[in-house]
């Protein structure tokens, strides 16, 4: 039990709770929300084995586990229901959904109907309806924000993500958690209610580190670079804990035209330090087709970069796997990092160019602190614990006597 008395302080468990801890893993989450639940016992047991009193006389430590059974059942026609199965009253409540899980269907009219982010939000409605305001409060973690990439107004266009937001808070959520919000200032919408954008740059780094072991990690071997304008903070986040230098490429778009939802890209042009022969780490929120990484991957090729490691949030590839297959049999990219916090198809685990940063961890950090009605800050915010990874990290090349490339 010493990496999680090292990683998080388990002394929260001994602390008196806001109410008794629930949690709900929306269909498509079923997976996570075990992991989760599987972190919080491990959590409670060990509080329990510190704690000189029986912590299962706390409210709801008692539980076999923290998961919530609910269902979501539709009739013939599409139309559905939340349901859960046991009580909440009193609870503090944590719904965990994930509005990409295009996996899930349901039966309409005999046909098999995926279930749209659309969908989704819906039997989130549905569930906090079910409630019926007998949990004590109700967190909701929506690890990619749904209709986050319809933030603002630039034309006579609806605003998805503030109305989404705003229709949560008229149903009683306290608490929104999401990861990585494509433009977190959507907040304004819901000024007096609870909103964290947590940024994963940790758990996508250390996935990195634990699968290349020759990084070298300094100004003259390696370089970060943004992708575009847009994802210029978290980039600049990365240099400046890594100590690195950082370049940027801006995307010339094409205004005449929409094609799929968005301006087509013309060019990518870059500013910077030279690339050549480093190294090079990318981090964005969303790959979302991938052909821009791709783009961008072969540019930094032509400026004679060294290996291309490209990071994401959200790695969705609707176009297929089959070019980033391309794209590594030829060297363009060596490596794709990405979370697990939204649905991907289960072929990508089998590449070898894909390394998957895991959440569940994190999440249930995020979980109990809530629960515990302690601050978040130390959570929000890994600059530290990048330090210590980035220590550690030298320290095991330098007694394996590994080879730096």
């Amino acid at each position: 039990m010493t990496d999680f008395v090292s990683t998080w302080n388990t002394e929260s468990f001994l602390t008196y709770p806001v109410g008794p801890l629930g949690l709900i893993a929306m269909p498509g989450t079923e997976t996570m929300g075990e992991k989760v639940n599987s972190w919080l016992k491990k959590w409670r047991d060990h509080a329990e084995e510190s704690s000189d009193g029986d912590m299962r006389t706390t409210p709801g430590m008692e539980r076999e586990d923290f998961l919530i059974k609910v269902d979501c059942p539709r009739f013939g026609n599409g139309e559905g229901k939340g349901l859960i199965k046991e009580s909440i009253r009193g609870y503090d409540l944590f719904i965990l959904i994930d509005p990409g899980a295009y996996n899930k269907t349901y039966k309409m009219y005999g046909m098999d109907i995926p279930l749209s982010p659309d969908d989704h939000f819906a039997n989130l409605r549905r569930i906090i309806a079910a409630t019926s305001g007998k949990a004590k409060r109700i967190t909701v973690i929506m690890p990619m924000l749904y209709e986050g990439r319809q933030h603002r107004r630039s034309s006579r266009e609806s605003l998805d993500c503030a109305i989404m937001l705003q229709d949560l808070e008229r149903m009683g959520v306290s608490n929104i958690i999401t990861f990585d919000a494509h433009d977190p200032r959507v907040q304004n919408a819901i000024p007096t209610m609870g909103f964290e954008s947590f940024m994963p740059s940790y758990q996508v780094f250390k996935a990195l580190l634990k699968r290349e072991k020759t990084l070298r990690i300094d100004k003259d071997h390696m370089m970060i670079v943004s992708p575009d304008e847009g994802a210029i903070d978290r980039n600049i986040f990365y240099a400046s804990v890594l100590g690195l230098d950082m370049g940027m490429f801006y995307k010339r778009r094409d205004y005449t035209r929409i094609v799929n939802g968005r301006n087509p890209i013309v060019a990518h042009e870059y500013m910077g330090n030279t690339v050549e022969g480093k190294d090079v780490f990318v981090a964005d929120d969303i790959i979302s087709s991938g052909e821009s990484v791709i783009e961008l991957a072969k540019e930094l090729k032509k400026r004679k970069a060294n290996r291309i490691f490209a990071a994401a949030t959200f790695a969705l590839f609707t176009n297929g796997l089959e070019e980033y297959d391309k794209a590594y049999r030829e060297g363009v990219i060596d490596r794709v990092i990405s979370t697990n916090l939204t649905y991907r198809n289960p072929e990508i685990a089998e590449r070898e160019w894909f390394i998957e940063a895991d959440m569940s961890k994190y999440i249930s950090f995020i979980i109990a602190t809530l629960n515990h009605d302690r601050s978040l800050s130390r959570l929000l915010n890994p600059y530290d614990r990048i330090h210590g990874l980035l220590t550690r990290y030298e320290r095991e090349q330098q007694e394996a006597g590994i080879r730096l490339v």
